[in-house]
């Protein structure tokens, strides 16, 4: 029975590790994969389950990012270390939007919103959203192409579009990059902020989940969770690599055409099936 839980846990961590940081929701992922893949637990597990191993992604980006995230590096000379203190101040203004409506409305989206219908209805509006944008801004020069070029504004701006990742199937990096693209960041800068908003939300969001579902946890639960996490901190290693270096000579059509494509088949799927 263990062994079985553990490796849903690592395709569930698989598809976590690449559904976090490309812009095709892993939220949505994970809804239409718990009709295939369905871990033998509680709900209230469950539901932790699907936030908390998002914990094992974001190490992922603290990780990789480690040394321009530290302000405290000995390595960095004085300017550079406020570069990096500019940073984290900048992803703090863009976490606020997202941060104080999570909380007030946490319970409801979750009751409301997690359902299949919505899923894939965002993810094909915001699917046609990425091929348009792209389209229109395809002569444009961004204005912003390092992060000290990205005002406050414009980071409280790009936290604004975050909040819409809070309806399941946006995507959290998807809804920022768009934001992002729109006041005129390079991809590049796009991603990477995205990637920082990531840090303290998911953060917190798993701080509220598993404060809801208490601390105790069996032991084949703890194993499951472990191992989710573990996975998802490899893959997204992986993951974020192979992003960055796609989208330096790409752009992001090619995952507005996938959110269109999966939308439709969650649809067909759920309509047909259930």
């Amino acid at each position: 029975m263990v062994f079985i839980e553990v490796l849903k846990a690592i395709c569930l961590g698989i598809i976590e590790g690449i559904t976090e940081w490309l812009p095709i929701s892993s939220t949505g992922h994970m809804i239409l994969v718990e009709e295939f893949i369905q871990l033998n637990a509680s709900d209230a597990f469950k539901e932790m389950f699907f936030v908390v191993i998002q914990l094992g992604a974001i190490m992922a980006v603290v990780f990789l990012y480690f040394n321009k995230l530290n302000p405290f590096s000995g390595t960095k000379t004085g300017n550079e270390k406020k570069e990096t203190i500019s940073i984290w101040y900048k992803v703090i203004v863009g976490c606020f939007p997202a941060a104080v409506l999570g909380l007030l409305f946490d319970d409801w989206l979750n009751d409301h919103l997690y359902n299949y219908m919505t899923v894939a209805v965002t993810l094909i509006i915001y699917g046609i959203l990425f091929i348009v944008i792209e389209n229109h801004n395809k002569d444009r020069i961004p204005k912003a192409i390092e992060f000290d070029e990205l005002t406050y504004k414009t980071a409280f701006l790009i936290g604004l579009f975050q909040v819409l990742s809070l309806i399941p199937g946006t995507s959290r990096s998807g809804s920022t990059i768009l934001g992002a693209i729109l006041l005129g960041s390079s991809r590049s800068i796009a991603a990477e902020y995205s990637f920082f908003l990531s840090i303290p939300i998911m953060f917190g969001a798993s701080a509220l989940k598993l404060a809801k579902f208490g601390f105790n946890i069996t032991g084949m639960e703890l194993i499951v969770l472990l191992t989710g996490l573990a996975v998802a901190f490899g893959v997204s290693i992986i993951a974020i690599k192979v992003l960055m270096d796609y989208i330096r000579s790409n752009n992001f059509k090619i995952f507005g055409y996938y959110r269109i494509i999966l939308g439709v088949f969650v649809i067909g799927y759920f309509t047909l099936f259930r």
